[in-house]
């Protein structure tokens, strides 16, 4: 597919040395995920898989990052971890820093090696693996907080409340003859 125009605006936008590195990342990135769907997302170039997020980069201050969703997957040298769940990302203040031949082993593995990153809104925070090989090691979510009222409590105490009210509301019968 080719690189989406926002892409292309995306990069045209940054400085000119910025522009060097975003336009030899694009490039790299789309040659090695061939019908990944590029655009951008949260103001920032980003290529998907079957809509989940799998690599994207976007300019700092001081550099160009490049960021893989699932990166601390990979087990690769250049990678560093970022944030609290699976990513990896890689930084760049030149061209000349970006390793493509590297950059095409990360890609590789990136269409393997995948969280789902697609469903964590509606897991409520939860990521589960998709990759084809057993997940890697980490460490197991917490188990889910028991709800202060048990379903069955809760369902006596609605039924004892309805009885009261129906009751207060029935007219009451006379007791003189």
């Amino acid at each position: 597919m080719p690189i989406h125009h926002d892409t292309v605006a995306y990069n045209a936008a940054r400085s000119a040395s910025e522009a060097r590195t975003c336009d030899l990342l694009a490039r790299t990135i789309d040659r090695n995920l061939p019908g990944a769907e590029n655009k951008v997302w949260h103001r920032h170039p980003v290529w998907f898989l079957d809509g989940n997020p799998i690599v994207g980069y976007s300019t700092l201050k001081d550099c160009v990052r490049l960021l893989f969703w699932s990166g601390q997957s990979f087990d690769e040298p250049g990678l560093e971890p970022e944030g609290s769940f699976k990513a990896a990302e890689a930084r760049y203040t030149s061209v000349d820093q970006v390793d493509t031949a590297a950059l095409a082993r990360w890609l590789a593995k990136a269409a393997l090696l995948q969280w789902d990153y697609k469903n964590i809104v509606k897991r409520r925070g939860r990521l589960e693996w998709l990759g084809p090989a057993p997940a890697p090691e980490s460490p197991r979510p917490p188990a889910p907080k028991p709800s202060r009222t048990p379903a069955k409590k809760a369902t006596k105490k609605a039924a004892k409340k309805a009885a009261t009210r129906a009751n207060r509301k029935a007219p009451r019968k006379s007791t003189k003859s």
